[in-house]
């Protein structure tokens, strides 16, 4: 099979797992929007933010380390150490997975009265904690088998955690709602943690069978793990900072709102409204996206090893081609039909309302992940993590500044003002460390006005059969789908999509 058609293959899966992950994610969203409101969705965004930061300490950048080294393994034709590296790197996963689950285990207590101010999150911390070791395990197989382009086996994982994590909580949100919001958000996280646990052990037997049929050489483990740190660490110890400078920041965020004039209650019902109900729903379609994010690190780490700088700047161009087309089409959807969005999906204008302010920061969201991607395949990780470290303490400076000053709406200033500056510090390293260049006639401009006319086109008809979509949620959706085919028109007829892009699509799917 030829390379190009399996990274398309793979990317497929990818995208239709993520999809449906996203699209059953949203929905548990909205129905747990519904069962705790606004301030209870406060309350479990916040726990989750502890959450995001043991995690990072219980991963410490063992993907990425196992993505890239067994993709450079496979370009080495004569190695056969596989085995060994995968092995190396489950003992490392192990220790930090471990490590990380008694610390917030044993310190869920502190964490929750002192740091988060609300003791109704201790039972839902150390919950969580039993299933740190199970995801450091799991960072390890499923960059295994993203290397190895065999995504449909950690999908399928995926896809029963999924499962299992909605079926456990919503029965446990049945049996412990009636005791309180501490008790729902205790049932949602164990739902989460055993989905985890029974991830990884169904990832850990599809490894067992696909690596029986390798071959193993034993090689020097201090040579593995000697790369396997240097990948590792650095991109851990970046990790830590910037997830402590995320976590910081989320926790600040409810306090800082109530330093504003907020109740307690408005507060956490307002960093909920944006946290657990509008950033959700705008970064749904970026399940398209983010399939080729993922196989982008070990596809350029191999062209990176081989010193193919041809193929490199390809596969740059064409992503970003992809990118800029997609993410402003999506961008000008969700500006044009925030409101109704907002009341199709939560029945909350609110939401509607912080979809249309954040709708115009999607193109640049979306394109910052796929440039991380490429650079962490590029071997500068290191780079991507610092401007991502950077972003965290602007964001943690921005809430102690703004916040007081203007309310959410310093919030939402916040959010602007650091992404826009990672995205722009990303985009230049990846311009200066390849030789490709932006079209931003093709690329930007085009795409615009395409969507411009799009949006147009599809309100005229609304003005003229619907004139609102508020509470027919069908007709809505069928004239955001109307939107898109014209806009997609509109690409071909603007030339956006030429005969190039055909091409390298046929050439994925003709072996």
């Amino acid at each position: 099979m030829r390379r190009g058609r399996k990274f398309f293959i793979n990317a497929i899966i990818l995208t239709s797992t993520s999809l449906f992950i996203r699209t059953v994610g949203v929905s548990f969203n909205v129905y747990i929007s519904n069962k705790l409101g606004a301030s209870g969705v406060g309350l479990f965004q916040l726990i989750m933010s502890v959450y995001v930061f043991a995690v990072t300490l219980a991963t410490s950048g063992i993907n990425l380390a196992t993505t890239r080294l067994v993709a450079e393994g496979l370009a080495d034709l004569s190695n056969k150490n596989i085995k060994n590296i995968v092995s190396h790197c489950i003992t490392y996963a192990l220790v930090f997975g471990c490590f990380a689950g008694i610390l917030l285990f044993f310190y869920a207590e502190q964490i929750g009265a002192h740091i988060l101010s609300d003791i109704r999150t201790v039972k839902s911390l150390k919950a969580l904690a039993v299933s740190l070791p199970a995801i450091a395990i799991s960072s390890v197989l499923s960059g295994y088998f993203t290397a190895v382009r065999k995504v449909i086996k950690s999908a399928s994982a995926q896809i029963i955690e999924e499962f299992i994590r909605i079926s456990v909580a919503i029965f446990g949100l049945n049996l412990f709602m009636p005791k309180g919001v501490e008790y729902a958000c205790l049932a949602i996280v164990c739902g989460g943690s055993i989905a985890e646990i029974s991830a990884c052990v169904l990832q850990y037997i599809l490894y067992k069978f696909e690596i029986a049929k390798c071959k193993n050489v034993n090689k020097s483990k201090g040579k593995i793990t000697g790369k396997m740190l240097a990948i590792a660490l650095p991109v851990a110890l970046s990790g830590y900072v910037r997830s402590a400078l995320t976590t910081t920041e989320h926790i600040l965020i409810p306090k800082k709102l109530r330093s504003y004039g907020c109740a307690p209650e408005q507060a956490l019902a307002q960093y909920g409204t944006i946290q657990g109900m509008a950033l959700p729903i705008l970064l749904f379609p970026a399940a398209f996206l983010s399939a080729f994010s993922l196989l982008l690190v070990p596809e350029l780490a191999e062209s990176y090893a081989r010193k193919n700088k041809r193929r490199i700047e390809q596969i740059i161009s064409h992503i970003i081609h992809i990118t800029l087309i997609f993410t402003i089409g999506i961008s000008g959807i969700f500006y044009a039909f925030s409101n109704e969005l907002g009341m199709a999906i939560y029945e909350n204008a609110e939401a509607g309302f912080y979809l249309k302010i954040f709708a115009p920061l999607i193109t640049v969201m979306y394109l910052d992940g796929v440039v991380d991607a490429m650079l962490k395949g590029l071997n500068q990780q290191i780079s991507s993590m610092g401007y991502n470290i950077l972003d965290a303490f602007l964001s943690v400076v921005l809430v102690c500044v703004l916040i007081p000053l203007f309310g959410i709406g310093g919030y939402i200033a916040t959010i602007f003002i650091s992404e826009i500056i990672n995205g722009f510090l990303s985009l230049n390293k990846l311009i200066r460390v390849t030789d490709f260049k932006i079209k931003y006639y093709d690329w930007i401009i085009k795409p615009i006005c395409a969507i411009i006319f799009s949006i147009n086109v599809v309100k005229a008809l609304a003005f003229r059969f619907a004139e609102t979509f508020i509470g027919m949620p069908m007709v809505l959706f069928c004239f955001i789908g109307i939107c898109i085919v014209i806009y997609i028109i509109m690409l071909i007829i603007l030339s956006c999509i030429n005969d190039d892009d055909l091409k390298m699509v046929k050439s994925m799917l003709i072996k």
